[in-house]
């Protein structure tokens, strides 16, 4: 199995097809070697994020036939995708209860693993121990890549010196050594302000969490724990509309609904500095926060007609509800192999064990159908 930061690596060339060599490590980590992105302008400034174009779903056909629960948690991140999803469907077969909760991605595939939940919301690909777990209780899983998405650093909307700012000064920022010891903007350029930051991010059963400190700490879970965390992305929203020190690390889609109430960050890695957006998200330059997001299937309960049903209207239906969610869609032909991976029941990961360089998703999924 490969080391977390690899994994991480792995993923973002999978999805993107693009560079991953942006990472900071730990100095006892190599990043896989990869091509680079596209150049991209430089900018101290942030460039605007453009919203996806909202889409229309079809006309409902109603299934009165359909009845029964089916219960999701998971991700926050991806909770907005499957909330649009449950709320369309609940017009299509308005006989099914379709419970949605919010536990954090680990938290998610937790109940998930211990049966609990039908699917499993989750905003990075499920860990080994996780899939340990499952196969122990005897549950067998199909994962479906739904969206694009970069976690964006965010900061007050008076906080102007913090336009852009390095993989390195956040993992400076963000580092277990630095708890207690990095505490003050100045410390991380001299000419920021004098005065204590106050860090808010997702909690430890947060995809998010693992992502980010994989990508910019080097190490998944390695972080100071002095910030205040919560898996409800609304509330570090809240804290950092409030006070003007802050500084915190969403969804995409969390951003986007808030553009107008915070700043967002830029991100130089080697390419100087980039904010997330659509663009700057599909191309792969908004590197090392640039990832996918997923939907985990319990392949038996597929056997139920309202839990087919379910998934075939989300998956036909994915990049109209994930751009309704302010989120990136995949290619079309990507949605077309994730549909015939669900038809066919291909259970597992596939990021399982380590894959080419440089192959995407399509590739990917075409190579696992043969």
């Amino acid at each position: 199995m490969l080391p977390n930061i690899r994994r991480s690596c792995l993923i973002l060339i999978l999805l993107f097809g693009s560079a991953c060599s942006t990472v900071v490590s730990t100095p006892t980590s190599t990043p896989l070697p990869s091509p680079s992105p596209p150049p991209v302008a430089t900018s101290t400034l942030p460039a605007t994020a453009a919203l996806p174009a909202a889409t229309t779903l079809p006309e409902p056909t109603i299934r009165s036939d359909l009845s029964g629960t089916i219960v999701i948690d998971g991700s926050s991140t991806v909770y907005p995708i499957t909330e649009l999803a449950s709320q369309q469907f609940a017009i299509d077969a308005p006989n099914v209860n379709v419970q949605l909760g919010v536990s954090g991605t680990g938290g998610g595939f937790k109940k998930f693993c211990s049966g609990i939940t039908d699917i499993s919301n989750a905003s990075r690909p499920i860990k080994p121990d996780e899939a340990d777990a499952c196969r122990a209780n005897g549950i067998e899983f199909i994962e479906a890549p739904i969206a694009f998405d970069g976690i964006s650093v965010i900061v007050n909307r008076e906080n102007t010196w913090m336009q852009c700012v390095t993989v390195e000064e956040l993992r400076r920022m963000w580092a277990p050594e630095s708890e207690g010891v990095v505490t003050t903007w100045r410390q991380l350029r001299s000419d920021w302000p004098d005065r204590a930051f106050k860090l808010y991010a997702p909690g430890v059963d947060s995809g998010t969490h693992d992502y980010f400190t994989a990508a910019i700490v080097g190490q998944e879970d390695a972080s100071r724990s002095d910030y205040i965390g919560s898996e409800d992305d609304y509330v570090l929203m809240q804290r950092v509309i409030e006070e003007v020190d802050s500084l915190a690390y969403v969804g995409f889609a969390y951003y986007q609904e808030y553009t107008d109430k915070v700043n967002v960050v830029a991100i130089d890695g080697v390419q100087g500095c980039v904010a997330p957006s659509v663009e700057t998200i599909t191309n792969g330059t908004y590197t090392p926060l640039s990832r996918p997001l997923f939907i985990y299937i319990r392949a038996d309960r597929l056997d139920r007609p309202e839990m087919q049903a379910f998934v075939e209207f989300y998956l036909s239906n994915a990049a109209s509800l994930v751009q309704n969610a302010r989120y990136i869609p995949l290619p079309p032909r990507a949605y077309e192999l994730v549909r015939q991976r669900v038809d066919r029941r291909v259970v597992g990961s596939i990021f399982d064990q380590p894959v080419p360089v440089g192959v995407s998703i399509e590739a990917l999924l075409t190579l696992e159908e043969r």
